[in-house]
Parts: C-alpha cells; structure tokens; sequence
C-alpha cells in the first residue's frame, strides 16, 4: 500500500482527489494539509510514500515545504500537482527537491499512475516542464561534467531519462541490480547532483536525451 499525504489549500481539490486515491487498491491518503507550514510537520511525522504537494499555498508556499521536507528528510518523494508552469515556479520547485511535476488539469487516474512510477524511483514531469527544461539548460552555457561519464555510465544515464527504475535497467542491459546501483552512485557522483531527478535534468541540460 503506497501512503500518501496531500497538500492543498483547496478543501473541494483535496476531497475529490483523496476520495479518488482512496478507493485504489494499492493507494491510501494518510493525512492532508492545507498549508506548507502544516505539511512539512505531517510529512515529518507520517513519513508517507509520497506527498503531493500544491505550490500556492497560505503560511509556506510548496516549494519552501518541499525545501523544508527534503532537508530535513532526503529520501521524501514529493510530487508537485499545481496549476502553474511558468519559470519562478517550475525550476524552483525541482532545484528544492521534488521528483515529479503534474499540473491539475491531469486527469485523476494520470496523478495516480505518477504516484505508483514516483514510488517507483520514476520522474514524471509534464512534457511542458521537460519542454522549459531542456530550453534554458541548452543556453546556460555551463562546463559539461558528463565527459567523465564512461560509455557504460551514459548509457545508464539515457535510461534514467526514460523513467526507467534500477531494476529494469538491470534487465534492460543484462547486469546485475547491485551494479547498476554503482553506477548509477557514480553518475550522480561526477555530474554533482544529489538525486535522480537532477541527473534526469542534467541529461535534458545538455542534450544527452
């Protein structure tokens, strides 16, 4: 059973999509926020699977939550679900630390079917935020780290950037999960990223995908 907490300011949002969730078999919604000063004490005491997380909230805003959360508990998942895409929200959101980004017009069975790939170890971002992503990458200009990647690490990299998990690279390539896990340490290692989801940003960065 994948526990999740859930953060909106909307009472009508939460109840529809907590009523949703609920009534999956492998989904239960532990506990709700309507506030980011509120969800950063639940996500801390209920360590839930996954936390969805609005941005526009009353107290604290989504992305000092998710800030908050991650600093204080690394491996949290947090998917962002809001109405927003523009630049203040998007790159401050991921940089803070969430692995996913939905946007409310995605339909209830969409944030469903990115909880259970989230859970997975999967990033899910709307095809609008990797369209934003891989625009201003591409112009930053920044000193490429991956040409200390081996081919082997690159090509791990590349499945990473499909959503692919560890173990299905490990079946994918014909190598043991135990190995991937070391590469894909090594990846995160020589391209200075902390998590998953920035490698992911980082091939999109630079025009790997």
């Amino acid at each position: 059973m994948i526990k999740v907490l859930f953060a909106d300011d909307h009472e009508m949002v939460r109840i529809g999509v907590s009523a949703y969730l609920s009534a999956q078999a492998d989904i239960e919604v532990i506990a709700e926020a309507d506030d980011g000063t509120e969800a950063v004490d639940l996500a801390l005491d209920h360590r839930p699977d996954i936390i969805l997380m609005d941005l526009v909230m009353k107290e604290m805003d989504g992305i000092e939550a998710t800030k908050q959360i991650i600093e204080q508990w690394p491996d949290a998942k947090i998917i962002i679900v809001t109405s927003f895409l523009d630049d203040e929200k998007v790159y401050p959101a991921l940089e803070a630390g969430a692995t996913s980004y939905m946007l409310k017009t995605s339909k209830a069975d969409e944030i469903a079917k990115a909880i259970r790939a989230t859970y997975e170890g999967q990033s899910i971002l709307e095809p609008e935020v990797t369209g934003k992503i891989m625009t201003k990458m591409r112009s930053s200009g920044t000193k490429p780290l991956h040409e200390q990647l081996t081919n082997r690490e690159i090509e791990i990299l590349l499945l990473m950037a499909e959503g692919k998990t560890n173990q299905e690279i490990s079946d994918h390539l014909y190598i043991a999960l135990k190995t991937v896990k070391v590469h894909v340490s090594n990846i995160l290692g020589k391209l200075e990223v902390q998590d998953r989801t920035q490698a992911v940003i980082y091939a999109f960065k630079h025009n790997l995908v």
